[in-house]
């Protein structure tokens, strides 16, 4: 089985995200002398630009050089200090993260402290442009935008695992909305596994017909259903890049070729063969008729 292309946050819909960013980017330039002791009431991501530092943080000690990422969590007391004769700098960036408006999403998931940005040699070009235009008293959309981005490719590679969640809190809607996001996005994350319908199932403190019952009613589809919707995304994109109906079948976790092609048409409206066919016009700047302005909605209307 090949690697899945699933995300972190890939079952959580944008709309149940609220990022604030709490006060203007801190454009950190830090001569070898500089050292600070405190704490934060937000969450705050640092990345490192230019020299190194260290921070000492409840017991653990982060290395920060060009390339790190570190989350200092929000009331977490630390004390850094300057390890470099060339200045440390970088962005130090003061955020919130709620879900449905009053879960703080960080807090529900276990991360690493610290990565290394696995994409460094883009990414030094965003985080570059993001510190040098960022306004020193305000935050912009665009920084909103662009630190989103910056804080999802940390996630991807910080990310754990979910925090288990209290037997006790069940009651509480907001902890049900969390779980079935957490199952979403695990559902999402592994779409070709045979058994992760049935992980997150098990893994959810909730009655099982009564959680499955939910999570249709606010993901739009049974959890099966779901992981199935998944699995032609993923179809979709192979198909799009040229894979024949074969190939993205078994790269999509079918064996039958012609049983994946029956389900493709009843999630996505056209056969695999039709849909290459419409990515195909696309690309040559040709649209199905009604769809000039090249946006093709699928499932596509029958005739």
């Amino acid at each position: 089985m090949e690697e899945t292309e699933g995300h972190v946050l890939a079952g959580i819909p944008m709309n149940a995200l609220a990022l604030n960013l709490t006060r203007s980017t801190i454009r950190m330039q830090h001569t070898q002398t500089w050292r600070i002791d405190k704490s934060n009431r937000v969450h705050d991501l640092v990345v490192c630009l230019t020299g190194s530092a260290q921070y000492d943080i409840e017991g653990e000690t982060v290395s920060m050089v060009p390339g790190c990422a570190m989350l200092l969590n929000a009331d977490t007391r630390f004390v850094g200090y300057s390890t470099s004769v060339e200045p440390y700098t970088g962005i130090a960036q003061h955020f919130t993260l709620d879900l449905f408006g009053r879960l703080d999403l960080m807090g529900q998931m276990q991360l690493k402290r610290a990565v290394a940005l696995s994409r460094w040699d883009m990414l030094e070009k965003v985080v570059r442009h993001y510190r040098e235009t960022a306004p020193p008293y305000s935050t912009t959309l665009q920084q909103h935008h662009v630190f989103m981005f910056l804080l999802t490719e940390f996630i991807e590679q910080a990310f754990v695992g979910w925090r288990e969640q209290s037997v006790g809190n069940v009651a509480n809607p907001d902890q049900l909305s969390l779980a079935i996001m957490v199952a979403a996005s695990q559902i999402a994350a592994d779409p070709l596994s045979e058994h992760i319908v049935q992980q997150v199932l098990d893994a959810a403190p909730y009655n099982l017909d009564y959680f499955k019952r939910e999570f249709r009613r606010k993901v739009g589809w049974t959890p099966d259903k779901f992981q199935e919707f998944k699995r032609m995304e993923r179809a979709m994109g192979l198909l799009a890049g040229g894979c024949t109906v074969k190939r993205a079948a078994a790269l999509s976790g079918y064996g039958d070729a012609y049983y994946f092609s029956r389900m493709f048409k009843r999630y996505i409206g056209v056969s695999p063969q039709g849909y290459r066919d419409a990515e195909r016009m696309s690309r040559e700047g040709a649209f199905p008729r009604g769809e000039e302005d090249g946006q093709i909605v699928y499932p596509l209307a029958r005739s």
